[in-house]
């Protein structure tokens, strides 16, 4: 990617000048808010942390907090530049640190290129921070400062530019040589560059399997040989070897692997055709690599090939590395990042870009379709994925190794990672937990579309659901080959040679021979997928169907209400959305989907059963039914079939706590209801928004996702005897697991209660209510 000058420095000096910023994370809004925040409540922490240093983690920010440390003497590939210069790097290491693993950053940027200085200032800043990330200092000097500063303290310390490119492209040479089909014992290696990352780099092959003795390092004299006294140091000393080669050139034949951290073009096309069958070639030099990607690929089509670009395949970017490791050293407060950890963290990348890729991140990079492979080695930076897996690595090692000094059981702490990447994922991840416990058949019509055959994948690996994909079984199973995907305990059925299918069809008949279908006509409409997986939920065969990535929406909820009956109870079915805002606060609006002009009887039913969807998610409802007017504000009929519908509902339900009709902002925020309308039952803001119609509440949710930046989870539809759920076209793979699990907690409880069952609790938790009541105004 071609950045042009000017674009870089308007991005730098467009006010407010910089990348960071500090956010206050107590509010200051009021004179008690400050005698808390400073003077004199300040007080109380710092005395209970001067009784126990410990507990600087539970009442500052240091837990979550890193230095980004650099004199500037080695910035990119612009070298010694001071440290002023180098802050817009430092600066920008710490917007990743943030974006890709919600740590927060001060960089420091010290004017010295004396190494005893700056130990000295990272050992006094030990109180401040949690971690220290090295960043941009020079060789062999940034060696001396790292190992000391791990020896004298207690925080995880780091030099990203040694360790985060020897972690990242350690993972791609795991999973190039799978794909070469070579032993990492049998390597011979040539490394070109001996500074900071190419010494770790090799240090750290050895450490994952590679012999030292078949390594050969490079440097801008030439090999490094044993007896070699010109530009040496004790660290280029480990790699000195008895060879005769004495340039590149030399050392590249025969070689397995090229590992470039140096110049660019130092690589020539007749030195690639020396090394051996398939070569790796990592040519991480930076902005222009080694050797030219299409060059190599021209030379050597067998070429497994990584650089540092992002405009080819495999980029070897330390973003991959340093936020997630230091995510899981912070958590579990390990006093150091030792060799255990970063061994970890590299098996976890590996295994990761095995994993079935999520769509987001392939339209994030503007393809079709990523798999492991030769032009796929490594996990994308924008995964995020890669949080979980990696943090979590780091800090189980971290735990077996004896440096965590918070414990932290592994699976809460995934969850714990998950919900940082947001409340979404923390809302589903519950979904999943329940449907967990006891998976039930989903039926999947349009089972022969790759996105299925992937999502089923998943839902068979973490045991959510027993998918049942309807389809031509080769279709299916030559697709399923093409993904990669093994599909053991997914049913397929072939509608037209179904065993069943002529009961189907007989049931078919007997349910809608009174609206103008025949016999004939119902053999016909049987092979209709949708119908047919509407008639497998229907008879008992399967526990839920889920449907509609390729087709519009009413053509794939017609066929369900042609044979699914409404709950008992209810007249109609209805369409809603879970919304989460950027705060993480839930909202579930209804009817988004389904009823375009409902009545108020409607509207009653369409807000018990968003109500009762909310309790499934184990948010306690406060419904709020929307309109223009304010309680009889303003008189129109529009407005009085809100009011009747209210109505309804407390003659119904007395035990739910629903008010209206009020305006949008009247249901959301707490003060304009409690203050303006103290009468009212609804306190503390409504969680669920019942729209006056079709119109209101499609175009509500929409902006709200649209503009707002709120997450939506949906369409979910309520009211049906058993369960059936529409996607939306074209939705994402992670869409439709999710919508799975919603669909097997809908199996796993529609059984259990009708509609009449709902009302009767709602009614026992008002009569629970009005018992209590004397005894709260007692007390």
């Amino acid at each position: 990617m071609t950045i042009r000058k000017e674009d870089a420095l308007d991005y730098h000096s467009s006010p407010p000048a910089g990348k960071l910023g500090v956010v206050a994370t107590k509010p200051c809004r009021t004179q008690r808010d400050l005698s808390l925040a400073y003077t004199p409540g300040v007080a109380v922490p710092c005395l209970e942390i001067q009784r126990d240093p410990s507990l600087l983690y539970r009442y500052t920010a240091k837990g979550n907090l890193v230095a980004v440390v650099s004199n500037g003497t080695a910035v990119l590939g612009l070298g010694n530049i001071g440290a002023g210069a180098g802050k817009p790097v430092m600066e920008g290491k710490g917007v990743l640190f943030k974006r890709f693993a919600d740590i927060d950053v001060f960089d420091i940027e010290l004017d010295t290129e004396d190494p005893k200085e700056v130990i000295r200032v990272c050992q006094l800043l030990e109180p401040t921070f949690g971690g220290i990330n090295l960043e941009d200092i020079k060789a062999p000097e940034c060696f001396e400062i790292e190992e000391e500063l791990k020896r004298t303290m207690k925080i995880p310390v780091f030099h990203d530019d040694q360790h985060g490119t020897a972690i990242i492209s350690g993972a791609a040479l795991l999973n190039a040589l799978e794909v070469a089909g070579k032993k990492i014992d049998e390597l011979k290696v040539v490394f070109n560059g001996a500074g900071a990352s190419g010494i770790a780099c090799a240090e750290h092959y050895v450490r994952l399997g590679v012999k030292r003795e078949n390594i050969t390092l490079c440097d801008t004299k030439g090999v490094i040989y044993q007896g070699r006294t010109a530009g040496m140091n004790p660290y280029k000393e480990r790699f000195a070897r008895e060879t005769a080669a004495r340039m590149l050139a030399e050392a590249m034949r025969g070689a397995d692997v090229f590992v470039g951290l140096s110049v660019a073009d130092c690589v020539t096309p007749e030195m690639l055709l020396l090394m051996a069958d398939h070569p790796i070639v990592f040519a991480m030099a930076n902005p222009d690599p080694e050797i030219p990607y299409d060059l190599a690929v021209g030379t050597r089509p067998d070429v497994i090939m990584a650089t540092g670009r992002s405009d080819f395949p495999n980029q070897v970017n330390n973003v991959l590395g340093f936020p997630f490791i230091f995510r899981g050293a912070l958590d579990v407060r390990a006093t150091t990042i030792n060799e255990e950890m970063k061994l970890a963290a590299t098996r976890a990348l590996a295994a990761l870009a095995k994993e079935d890729v999520p769509d987001s991140v392939c339209r994030a990079y503007g393809v079709e379709r990523l798999e492991f492979g030769r032009d796929y080695l490594i996990p994308k930076p924008f995964d995020p994925r890669v949080l979980i897996w990696e943090a979590s690595a780091v800090a189980q090692a971290a735990l077996e190794t004896g440096v965590a000094q918070q414990p932290v059981n592994l699976e809460q702490y995934r969850e714990q990672l998950e919900r940082r990447l947001g409340k979404a994922h923390e809302v589903m991840r519950a979904v999943i937990h329940k449907a967990q416990k006891q998976p039930q058949r989903v039926v999947f019509p349009e089972g022969e579309e790759p996105k299925i055959l992937r999502a089923c994948q998943i839902l068979v690996d973490e045991k959510i659901a027993r998918p049942i994909l309807l389809g031509e079984e080769a279709t299916i199973r030559a697709r399923a080959a093409e993904l990669h995907l093994h599909l053991e305990g997914v049913q397929i059925i072939e509608p037209s040679r179904f065993e069943r299918r002529p009961l189907y069809v007989e049931e078919l008949y007997r349910l809608r021979h009174r609206k103008g279908v025949t016999r004939r006509e119902a053999e016909e409409l049987v092979l209709n997928r949708n119908l047919f997986g509407s008639l497998m939920v229907h008879l008992g065969d399967a526990d839920a169907l889920i449907a509609g990535l390729t087709q519009h929406y009413p053509d794939t909820i017609r066929p369900a209400l042609q044979v699914i009956k409404v709950r008992e109870g209810l007249r109609k079915v209805s369409g809603l959305y879970l919304l989460i805002t950027a705060r993480g606060d839930l909202y579930f609006l209804a009817d988004t989907t389904v009823n375009i002009e409902p009545t108020a009887e409607d509207l009653a039913e369409i807000a018990l059963s968003a109500a009762e969807l909310a309790r499934r998610f184990d948010v306690e409802p406060r419904v709020a039914l929307l309109s223009f007017s304010n309680f009889g504000s303003t008189p129109h009929p529009l407005a009085a079939k809100v009011r009747r519908a209210v109505e309804l509902l407390h003659q119904r339900a007395p035990g739910l706590l629903v008010d209206g009709e009020m305006q949008a902002d009247t249901a959301v925020v707490p003060e304009i209801i409690e203050q303006t309308y103290p009468f009212s039952l609804l306190k503390g803001g409504a969680n669920v928004l019942v729209f006056p119609n079709l119109e209101a509440g499609n175009i509500a949710y929409k902006l709200l996702a649209r503009l707002g930046g709120a997450e939506a989870i949906g369409p979910i539809l309520t009211g049906l005897s058993k369960p059936v759920h529409v996607l939306q076209r074209g939705a994402e793979v992670n869409d439709i697991v999710n919508m799975a699990a919603i669909a097997v907690v809908d199996a796993q409880e529609a059984t259990a209660r009708t509609f009449a069952d709902i009302l009767e609790a709602w009614q026992t938790r008002f009569a629970d209510t009005l018992a209590e009541k004397p005894k709260r105004e007692a007390a």
